[in-house]
């Protein structure tokens, strides 16, 4: 397990950190701690954003990708970019350098508007490249959320209509269960019904700010 944390802090939040492999079942988890009065933070919604609106990032994007990368309504073609930044280790490197320290930074911003609003309580940074980022530093703790590649690509395949191709590219440049199980302070498996994955997700949440 990673020691890695954030010195013990005076501002009144617990910072959750949530990793997990694509289709593990981060985003249920982080609902559910969300429905129980937390403050979410999606770093891939923010990476949407940011690909959406940022100018410099459009910029670059369309001159890599032609501007058509952009469809009429001005939403970017993910399925075109993820065809090529998946099969190409280069283009991946380069849309990581240009939006990934955009993110970083807006999450930080965040933090800093909860503590200004006065915000007590927990914060779930949902970052399935928190560690990479070196953010587990700036959590208190970190819950890591696993399942086998096989329910990960068929969830995959059924929330985002991906093949199974696709989805197995994703996953084949992600970190696997044992490492995100390493670093992380604790970790659940997504082996059964939503409803359990939450209870056991907030009973692991519980436990880590009992011991905070």
């Amino acid at each position: 397990m990673s020691t890695e944390r954030r010195p013990p802090s005076s501002d009144g939040l617990f910072i959750l950190g949530l990793v997990g492999r694509a289709g593990s079942g981060k985003s249920t988890v982080a609902r559910a701690l969300e429905a129980d009065g937390a403050r979410r933070l999606d770093a891939d919604r923010i990476g949407h954003e940011i690909t959406g609106r940022d100018p410099e990032v459009r910029a670059a994007l369309a001159a890599e990708y032609g501007a058509d990368v952009y469809q009429p309504d001005g939403t970017l073609d993910r399925r075109r970019v993820g065809a090529r930044v998946f099969s190409d280790a280069g283009a991946r490197q380069r849309l990581d350098r240009l939006v990934h320290p955009r993110i970083v930074r807006i999450l930080r911003q965040q933090l800093d508007e909860l503590r200004a609003a006065g915000f007590r309580g927990l914060v779930v940074v949902e970052a399935a490249l928190l560690f990479e980022w070196g953010f587990e530093r700036e959590c208190d703790a970190v819950l890591a959320v696993t399942a086998t590649t096989e329910e990960q690509v068929a969830r995959m395949r059924a929330a985002r209509g991906w093949t199974e191709e696709e989805a197995r590219a994703r996953l084949a440049v992600q970190r696997g269960n044992p490492q995100f199980e390493s670093l992380a302070d604790v970790a659940i498996d997504n082996h059964g019904t939503p409803d359990a994955l939450e209870r056991r997700a907030l009973e692991a949440v519980a436990r880590l700010r009992a011991a905070a």
